[in-house]
């Protein structure tokens, strides 16, 4: 595997990995501190956790232009945004009221809008078409080991100390300056990474090969960015994404509904995550390999099979001790088949000159939806139930899926490495 994978790719997952351990370590123990400490209702929280998983989309386009007009600036705007994430940790210490934490959670955002898309940018453009699909498996991999200890610490946390919901943001917050640092120190610069090519070199390819310059994908502006979206195949893929996430019910929901199935004790809560991260460990690069193999979108359609499922043994009257077992582990092989996965879908229609704008696209539709979703989803938990509210999303996801199977995009074309 080393020797197909790029080290950009190590170095970034490595950065991944410890900045996941600090952000997983909040995540884990959000919902109970904002729904039992604080007491915000259903509605409230998911107004807050709508904030927390979708007010990067406002700010993810920016950070892939930004990135695509540097030429090689996608390592610095992705520290720009691991650092703003990171100076969020210590501020949930003095909040304590909705708008408040609503604010803080939107900066913290704000933050991950900025370096992902410059960071996926870097995995796509560091490797090669036919092994996109292991590269990013083998960055989601090692990301999920940090979501893996990230709960895992937090519960050690709050049973090692009397204020424990402090002392996780606190802890928290160390580890991110940790993350911002290693970045800074092992991500490659421009002039070792796998850069776009400039202007010049698109030009001279194009009359190389005898084809038309494609004036409107040269210059990475946001009107050539947003013109991208005038690609059959990444128009497609953008589309079915929003679709599918506006019918996919947030982590903390899907964990919320398992406490109440099982009356899982508060103090356990937070080891709910660790079930969906290590499915996600083992199948990331296993499914990433099978994407290559047999195609990248029945792969990506294959994990929403994976969360229906798990949605459908929520429903039902089921109570038994594998129940946990079951849903975490569909949970975390829907990420595992769907979240790199989709990057490699969507690297094969954009241009490597705008390759960071091209994937903010998809990823900004995703957030977006997700945004909504989480609003609704709290909204119909709170007015008519979590059942209602999940029998909801669940005949959502069915309908969306078929049309993103009647829809998918065609095969990818390979292009030359960069």
């Amino acid at each position: 595997m080393s020797a197909t994978i790029a080290p950009t790719v190590f170095a970034l997952g490595a950065v991944s990995l410890i900045t996941d351990v600090s952000s997983e370590m909040v995540t884990a123990v959000l919902p109970l501190y904002l729904v039992t400490g604080l007491g915000l209702s259903p509605l409230g929280f998911g107004l807050l956790d709508g904030i927390y998983n979708g007010f990067s989309a406002l700010v993810r386009l920016a950070g892939g232009h930004l990135a695509d007009r540097g030429g090689g600036r996608h390592k610095w705007i992705a520290g720009l945004g691991y650092g703003v994430s990171a100076l969020c940790k210590p501020l949930l210490l003095l909040a304590h009221t909705l708008t408040p934490i609503g604010l803080i959670l939107a900066a913290d955002r704000t933050g991950k809008g900025l370096r992902t898309a410059p960071r996926d940018a870097l995995i796509s453009l560091s490797s090669t078409p036919e092994n996109r699909g292991r590269a990013f498996g083998v960055h989601r991999a090692m990301d999920t080991a940090g979501a893996l200890l990230g709960p895992l610490v937090a519960f050690l946390i709050l049973r090692a100390t009397v204020d424990g919901y402090d002392a996780v943001f606190t802890v928290s917050f160390c580890v991110a300056v940790v993350g911002v640092l290693v970045l800074v120190l092992f991500v490659p610069g421009p002039s070792s990474t796998a850069a776009p090519r400039t202007e010049k070199a698109v030009r001279e390819k194009a009359v190389e090969d005898g084809r038309a310059v494609d004036e409107k994908a040269v210059r990475p502006t946001l009107r050539a960015a947003f013109a991208l979206l005038g690609r059959r195949d990444l128009r497609r893929v953008t589309v079915c994404a929003l679709l599918l996430g506006l019918a996919t019910v947030s982590d903390s929901f899907v964990y919320l509904l398992l406490q109440r199935r099982l009356g899982v004790p508060d103090r356990w809560f937070a080891l709910l995550p660790l079930g969906t991260a290590a499915a996600f460990l083992l199948l990331a690069v296993p499914l990433g390999r099978l994407a290559d193999r047999v195609g990248r979108w029945r792969v990506f359609l294959g994990g929403h099979g994976a969360l229906l499922t798990a949605y459908a043994l929520l429903l039902t009257s089921w109570h038994g001790t594998a129940l946990p077992y079951a849903v975490l582990l569909l949970h975390g092989a829907f990420y595992a088949a769907t979240d790199g996965v989709l990057m490699a879908v969507a690297s094969d229609s954009v241009p490597e000159q705008l390759r960071s704008s091209g994937l903010a696209l998809v990823q900004t539709g995703q957030a977006a939806a997700r945004f909504v979703c989480s609003l609704g989803f709290g909204a119909a938990w709170t007015l008519w139930g979590d059942r209602t509210a999940l029998l909801a999303s669940a005949v959502a996801l069915a309908v969306c899926a078929v049309f993103a199977f009647t829809v998918r995009p065609g095969r990818p074309v390979l292009e030359p490495a960069s």
